[in-house]
């Protein structure tokens, strides 16, 4: 099979998985050799708190990860790249250090991420490298569900209904990576540290373990085969704090430990079978969707109400706040 490039590299960011990875998937294809980077990015990570879970779940993921691109590839040499700075900088220069043509990522959708991976993108094709983005994170993205006018949906229920009428098995086909392993590439020798501790980002450790949150890929199939035994009771049971009802995984889905194709197609699967249950639990996947459209077209509300008269509304704080007044 021929191939585009003889060398890429795929930088990691809300896919820490190796299952239905669509970034991993188009570089293998593309590419004679792939390595795999991540970069632990100050710009988000300098204002953080030095005990922050969100850091240690990415940093357990990371060291399960590492192992799986070794062991399901076969190649003790081959595992992540993890960098710690500026990402604009880190990717760059592994970009140069390794002599690769081409970076490949999955598309991010907050205004932030853009402009970094804008400016990426501008270092990169100044060094004569190109980057390859794709959709991973959700089903529909942006534009790709539109209103009769052409407009995004602003709606939510005309919105899953046209979601449901498309979701099919093409839209919601997985990545397989597995047969196209081989093309993980040698780190070379200077670069085969393990993932750093959370000392060595300067960070330290949490509750994590106590609170029985499992990161990683193996964290994430552990929830799901559990909540794949109450799905059909999630609709009577989601809204009881006391009961076991939620599926847990919303920390999987923000950085990509689980697949949301995958998620979805067993979701929809057991609709048509019938589940209450799994129906009102793929409306919330949706809903997710719907959540990432919005911020694709419509960035203001990142600092703003979606209606920007709402803005004007003004709110009363402390212990008048609690006090019906007149105008």
């Amino acid at each position: 099979m021929n191939k585009q490039f003889d060398s890429g590299l795929v930088w990691l960011r809300r896919d820490l998985r190796l299952d239905d990875n669509a970034a991993l998937h188009l570089a293998l294809t593309h590419c004679r050799k792939v390595y795999c980077a991540f970069v632990f990015d100050r710009a988000i990570l300098d204002p953080l708190p030095r005990a922050d879970r969100r850091v240690e779940f990415i940093r357990e993921s990371l060291v399960e990860l590492d192992t799986a691109l070794r062991e399901a590839s076969a190649n003790p040499h081959a595992g992540l790249l993890v960098r710690h700075g500026q990402a604009l900088d880190e990717i760059v220069g592994l970009a140069r250090q390794l002599g690769v043509q081409s970076v490949f990522a999955a598309h991010d959708y907050e205004p932030a991420a853009i402009e970094r991976d804008r400016m990426v993108f501008g270092a990169l094709a100044h060094a004569g490298i190109a980057m390859h983005t794709i959709k991973d994170h959700v089903v529909f993205e942006c534009r790709e569900l539109l209103t009769r006018t052409g407009t995004p949906y602003t709606v939510f229920t005309p919105y899953k209904k046209a979601w449901l009428a498309l979701a099919d098995e093409t839209r919601l086909q997985s990545h397989d990576v597995m047969p196209h392993l081989a093309a993980l590439a040698d780190r070379p020798e200077a670069m085969r540290q393990p993932v750093p501790g959370l000392q060595d980002i300067g960070f330290e450790r949490t509750n994590l373990q106590d609170l029985k949150i499992a990161p990683g890929i193996g964290g994430a199939r552990a929830l799901f085969a559990d909540f794949f035994e109450r799905m059909d009771q999630y609709h009577a049971t989601r809204d009881f704090p006391a009961v076991k009802g939620p599926s847990y995984l919303g920390i999987h889905l923000r950085f990509g430990t689980v697949s949301i194709r995958r998620l979805c197609a067993a979701a929809l699967q057991a609709t048509m079978a019938g589940s209450a249950g799994a129906a009102v639990w793929l409306g919330e996947l949706v809903w997710r969707d719907f959540y990432f459209q919005i911020l694709a077209n419509f960035p203001h509300v990142v600092q703003g109400a979606f209606k920007p008269e709402f803005d004007a509304i003004r709110w009363r704080h402390g212990a008048s706040g609690s006090r019906r007044t007149r105008a």
